[in-house]
Order: C-alpha cells, then sequence, then structure tokens
C-alpha cells in the first residue's frame, strides 16, 4: 500500500520518507512500532489529563486596606493586590476611608498596609477605620486571618505605631495572624518586597510569588532607587532684607529626561551631609576618615561613605539601641533619658559624651541611608514640562553651642549655584489632587505649605477653570510675601479668584489663616456648600490642626449642626475627596 498525501493527515516530504521506509519493514518491526505509537498516543493523552488537575478547587480571596498620607501604602497595596491576582487570588484593594466596616465580618483575609504619620497618628484616610476597630462597635472577628505591614521612620518615637496598633487590636478581637508584621523604615522595598513573597506563601501555599516591576505612571526611567541628576538653573532667596528666614525659589532643569507630574506630587532630593558634620564625626569616632569599609558591595574610605551615604545627624532610639553596645555608658539613655538628650544633638555629640569604641565598619554597618528629602512641586507641569520648581526654607537654629542646619535645605541655601545638579526623583502623591477644572477649590497654606497652590493656579491659568480661594500665612507683609507679583497678577487675570493673608507678626495679637477664615466663615461655607474642595499644606502640629478645627466651627455654626454632626460632615468630605491635607 503506498500512500498519498490527498489520503493521509501527513505533508508531502513525510509521506515520501514513510513510503521509503515502510516497504523495507518486517512484520516484527511493523508490530513493534504500531505498539510504541499506540503507547506514546496513551502517555500523551495522561499528562494532558494530569496537567488539567486544579492546583486548588478552593478560591483564596483577600482584602487590602490601605492607610497612606503620601502615596507609598497606597502604591504597595495595588502592587500587591496585582501580583496576588496574577495567582489567582479575588483580590479588592481599598483605603480604610472607602471600606464599609459593615463588610469586616465577611472577610476571610485582611491584609493592612499602613503609615504612621505625626507623633504616632494615623494617616488621614485611616483615622476613621482606626477609631471604628478600637471602638466597642468593633465585631469578634474569630475567622478572619490578617497581616500588617507597617511603614515609618525610625527618627520618630512612636515608629510604625498605628500597624502596631492595627496587629494589637485584631488580635485582641480574635482574628488570626497569616505571618508576623514587619514594619519598614524609609528604605521600605526590600522589605515590603519580602512581606509580599512570605504572604503569598502561606495563601497560596503551592505558588510562589516573584514581584514584578513596579508598576508606574511615571514613563521616565528615573525613580528613587535610579534618580535624576537635575540641574540647577534658577535660585532666588524670595525674603527680602530684614527677614529672619530663608526661603529659595529653586528651579531644577528636566529637558530630555521624559519625567512627568501632576500638581500635589512632590520631587525627592538626596542630600549630602555637611563637610563639617563629617569632619568632627570622624574625630569624636577617634578615626582618621580614611579607613575603607564595604558598604552596598563597594570598598570605599569611610569619610566618603558618611559624607554621601548615612545619616549623622539624627539620634533615635533604635540608633541608641544598636550603638550602647560600642561606647562607654551610652545604654545609660535607654531608661528614658534618650528624649531629652537627642533634642538638637548629632551622633558626634553622642560619641563625644560616650566615646565609641567600636570599628569603622561596625559604625557604618549601623547607620542607615540618608533619608531623601521630600518638596512639593510649586510649578505645573503641563505650562512647563521642561523644568520643576520648588519652595524651600532653609532650617537653621541653635542647640547645645552648635550651629545646626538642615541637611538638605542647608546644602541647598549655602552650598549649591545655578549649574550645580541634585539627584532627584519624583513622588506621586494621590491623595493631593485637583479636581475638574470647572470645580472650585480653596487653598490653605502658610509658609512653604503655599507651595503646591503655586502648582495648582499655574495648572487651573492653563485650563476654563471655576473660582479658586488662597488663604496664605506667613511672618511678615514687608519681608516673606512669597511669590507676591505672581499671586496679585492671578487675581487681576481672574485665575484667582480671592486671596486672604495673615501675617503674623505684623499685629500686637498674632493673626493666622485660620482667623482668616474665621472671618470669612459664611463665605467660606457657601463654598463648601457650592461643592469646593478643600486643601491644606503645612505644618501639621500647629497650623493644620487648627485649621481643622477651625473648619469644624465653621460648619458647625453656619449649618447650625451639632459638634459630632459638623465632625461627621468633615469626615464625610474627605471620603469625597473635597478635603485634602498634605501636612508634615
Amino acid at each position: 500500500m503506498t500512500l498519498q498525501v490527498i489520503n493521509s493527515p501527513f505533508t508531502e516530504k513525510q509521506v515520501q520518507l514513510l513510503n521509503e521506509l515502510l516497504p523495507n519493514l518486517t512484520e516484527k518491526q511493523k508490530i513493534w512500532l504500531n505498539g510504541y505509537l499506540s503507547a506514546a498516543q496513551q502517555v500523551e493523552v495522561n499528562i494532558k489529563e494530569e496537567l488539567e488537575i486544579p492546583v486548588s478547587q478552593q478560591t483564596v480571596t483577600a482584602t487590602i486596606l490601605y492607610g497612606s498620607q503620601t502615596g507609598n501604602c497606597q502604591k504597595l497595596a495595588e502592587k500587591l493586590g496585582a501580583l496576588l491576582e496574577e495567582q489567582s487570588v479575588e483580590v479588592e484593594v481599598s483605603s480604610m476611608l472607602d471600606f464599609k466596616v459593615r463588610n469586616l465580618k465577611k472577610l476571610d483575609n485582611l491584609l493592612i498596609i499602613t503609615s504612621t504619620h505625626g507623633e504616632g497618628d494615623a494617616p488621614d484616610n485611616a483615622i476613621a477605620f482606626y477609631e471604628f476597630l478600637h471602638s466597642k462597635r468593633a465585631p469578634k472577628l474569630p475567622d478572619l486571618h490578617y497581616a500588617v505591614l507597617a511603614l515609618g521612620d525610625s527618627s520618630y518615637e512612636w515608629f510604625c505605631k498605628t500597624g502596631a496598633d492595627f496587629d494589637l487590636r485584631l488580635k485582641e478581637l480574635g482574628a488570626q495572624q497569616i505571618i508576623e508584621r514587619v514594619d519598614c523604615d524609609l528604605d521600605y522595598e526590600e522589605s515590603a518586597e519580602q512581606w509580599f513573597k512570605s504572604l503569598s506563601q502561606k495563601l497560596v501555599p503551592v505558588r510562589d510569588i516573584t514581584p514584578s516591576a513596579t508598576q508606574n505612571t511615571n514613563e521616565s526611567n528615573y525613580s528613587k532607587k535610579h534618580p535624576y541628576q537635575a540641574e540647577i538653573i534658577e535660585k532666588i532667596n524670595l525674603n527680602m532684607d530684614g527677614s529672619n528666614k530663608e526661603t529659595y525659589h529653586l528651579e531644577l532643569s528636566l529637558e530630555e529626561s521624559d519625567i512627568k507630574w501632576q500638581p500635589g506630587d512632590s520631587i525627592g532630593i538626596f542630600p549630602h551631609n555637611h563637610q563639617s558634620v563629617v569632619d568632627e564625626l570622624i574625630e569624636t569616632a577617634g578615626l582618621s576618615g580614611d579607613e575603607f569599609v564595604q558598604y552596598k558591595k563597594e570598598t570605599l574610605p569611610i569619610k566618603e561613605v558618611l559624607k554621601n551615604s548615612v545619616e549623622i545627624t539624627v539620634l533615635t532610639k533604635p540608633l541608641i539601641e544598636k550603638l550602647a553596645p560600642y561606647t562607654n555608658g551610652a545604654e545609660d539613655l535607654l531608661n528614658g533619658k534618650w528624649k531629652e538628650y537627642k533634642e538638637g544633638r548629632y551622633l558626634a555629640d553622642l560619641f563625644k559624651d560616650y566615646n565609641f569604641t567600636g570599628s569603622p565598619q561596625d559604625l557604618v554597618d549601623i547607620l542607615r541611608p540618608i533619608p531623601a528629602r521630600l518638596y512639593s512641586i510649586a510649578s505645573s507641569y503641563t505650562a512647563n514640562p521642561d523644568e520643576v520648581s520648588l519652595l524651600i526654607g532653609k532650617v537653621s537654629y541653635t542647640a547645645h553651642d552648635h550651629k545646626r542646619i538642615g541637611v538638605a535645605s542647608g546644602e541647598i541655601a549655602d552650598q549649591l549655584e545655578i549649574g550645580d545638579t541634585v539627584s532627584i526623583f519624583v513622588q506621586e502623591n494621590p491623595n493631593f489632587k485637583l479636581p475638574d477644572a470647572k470645580t472650585p477649590i480653596i487653598m490653605i497654606g502658610a509658609g512653604t505649605g503655599v507651595a503646591p497652590f503655586r502648582s495648582f493656579i499655574e495648572e487651573r491659568a492653563e485650563q476654563d477653570a471655576g473660582d479658586s480661594w488662597l488663604f496664605f500665612g506667613e511672618q511678615h507683609f514687608l519681608t516673606d510675601f512669597l511669590y507676591q507679583v505672581e499671586w496679585l497678577r492671578y487675581l487681576e487675570e481672574g485665575t484667582l479668584t480671592k486671596m486672604d493673608v495673615a501675617f503674623s507678626r505684623d499685629h500686637e495679637e498674632k493673626i493666622y489663616v485660620q482667623h482668616r477664615l474665621l472671618e470669612n466663615a459664611e463665605e467660606v461655607y457657601a463654598w463648601i456648600e457650592n461643592g469646593a474642595v478643600i486643601y491644606i499644606c503645612g505644618d501639621e502640629k500647629s497650623m493644620a490642626k487648627d485649621v481643622h478645627n477651625t473648619l469644624i466651627q465653621i460648619i458647625q455654626q453656619q449649618g447650625k449642626v451639632s459638634l459630632e454632626e459638623a465632625e461627621k460632615k468633615l469626615t464625610e468630605l474627605q471620603k469625597e475627596k473635597r478635603y485634602q491635607r498634605d501636612v508634615y
């Protein structure tokens, strides 16, 4: 029998080869070949059936709640959600503010990612959920499994307190911990990645999760891990002669960088320690500065590491705990004395008082990297895509007979000039964003807190925008009216509808922005009722707190409601993203 292409599934070449082979086979060979082909076909079917067996018949569900002030926890939550979805986990990602607490008992797995703000406070969008969970209304949760990732800054006493509070409270309510809580310092990326991996192995143990690259809407190749070297193209001290402040308008060139941002975002700057501070530390540690150490897989002189890479101007309890074994008596500070001692002191002061006895490598291994400093962007990408503006106030004070200067602000004010470069990245802030152009906005800022509002107004100048009202506060009208000429121009053009100012030191009785709000209470309330979005930027401890309480007072008095109803109204505005804060 001769095979033909027309009556077989073989190609012409295959038919030719078979016709050459088959006539030359013995009967025994034909029988063996027939059995071989039949067995191979059965093995293929079995393998296919085996591969089609599902890994698990049970669907794993998880709810990821984030509490985020600057957006870092939100990004991590969204990233974790995407990674778990790749593992066939049904995931819901939500801010704590948007989560309906009545659904808490229905959850199988609750994954919390939260930062701690200020002095151990929950972020703005976590406050309501935090208060509910710690109230008597919180239900028992014996069927809930949970995990907590906490972000914080170890230079604060209440490091990662919000995450620790959530962890403890969920245990008290009977929930079962999936994995141990992880507390992350400012460089949180590696710790978060490991937490992701450990968590996924518990949730979906038959699969391993491999973290993919962080998704970023910024199309540039530059990031916190790979900062851009931006050239300074303008540097102006906006304070006039006679002011006790130095506030610098800085313009950085981003030409050909493809870096993009939105109003409300910040620029992170990686600073360097001042050489005099480095020299003093080297001397008090009993070093020459030329000793070589290993730092991030490089062998470098310790003086280079101390100047460019590690933090030496902040004393924290964790740092003192780590250094104590390498000193003569610093452990005495841990008995409650460290809080008072650390104020205004650098690492060199500790070594001067308690004598460092460790090696250069011991010192470098203990110190954490210099944190980037975040500054609100003061310009619009739409209006000026090739450059970005910042507003930076120089930090300067005297403590323990030493003049202290901010690491980043001091470097910018005293050492960097036009033509120099700084290492930068964009820090997106999804919690401080403009609404649609037609929506009225109320902006409240003091000092450098006015920076994002310059970005807002520049952006709205490019649009057919609605009303805008700026409340601005500083010390003196004559010397500290930041961007005065620009605000007056925007008022004349109509881009800025109203502006009220408060110069606190120009009156016998100090006047602040909250006083101007109260003076305009009726109109402020009318704007709120007309759909205005309220923004606050500035110091959290004083200005932002006072303004918050003033807004509650205005709503209570003008709306003729109780204090509780006024507080609830402001919380509702926050949920609707009509009350946004960028505070520090």
